[in-house]
């Protein structure tokens, strides 16, 4: 596993500041092109991590999460397809944006990848700048997604403790309900007793 980082990170701070600076998994089985994007993009504020095929990655993502996962389509070992749907099944990354890479010319390969899931996709020769911006645009809608997940699981959860309370509110006010009939029932046999007494006096 290969993890690039910035040399001049501490010196630059205000620049963080401003970019968050997003863990980054690039899938490739081509070397030259995993050191080129790592090399580029950990200078535009990314940690990398390099792996070499689909199975590096599963790997690589069962022990630490990323941001963003970028995946060459053209693998031959395993599909970049393959990898997304097991990165997905296997449940390894729930919370990371999948970026796919795919030739300029392959319109089918784009439609393939965002139907199987990829959540967005870029061309070949690689336009980091471009790249940049897709891959924290999609990250930014994946934190928002989470984000809102997590506070609809909230409001789910409060949802239900107010419904039991409701219940137990319900409960309680039919138990004296039950006790005031009961205490009604037991103050007209006490005046009908007192009644029938009387009478007979």
């Amino acid at each position: 596993m290969q993890i690039f980082h910035r040399a001049d990170d501490l010196d630059d701070s205000f620049e963080a500041g401003l970019r968050r600076r997003l863990r980054l998994l690039v899938v490739d089985e081509n070397p030259t092109a995993r050191t080129v994007m790592a090399r580029r993009l950990s200078h535009l504020d990314y940690d990398v991590s390099l792996a070499e095929n689909g199975v590096a990655a599963i790997s690589m993502l069962s022990g630490r999460p990323f941001d963003v996962i970028l995946i060459d389509m053209g693998m031959a070992m395993m599909s970049g397809i393959e990898t997304m749907k097991r990165i997905r099944s296997a449940g390894v990354a729930p919370d990371s944006s999948i970026v796919m890479i795919t030739s300029r010319s392959d319109s089918l390969a784009v439609v393939e990848a965002l139907r199987a899931g990829a959540d967005d996709h870029v061309a070949k020769p690689l336009d980091f700048d471009a790249l940049d911006a897709r891959l924290r645009h999609a990250s930014d809608r994946a934190r928002r997604i989470g984000a809102l997940s997590r506070r609809n699981v909230e409001l789910d959860a409060r949802v239900a403790r107010r419904a039991m309370e409701l219940g137990e509110t319900r409960d309680a006010l039919e138990q004296l309900q039950s006790d005031r009939a009961r205490l009604v029932a037991s103050i007209q046999a006490l005046h009908d007793e007192v009644e029938r007494l009387s009478a007979r006096d």
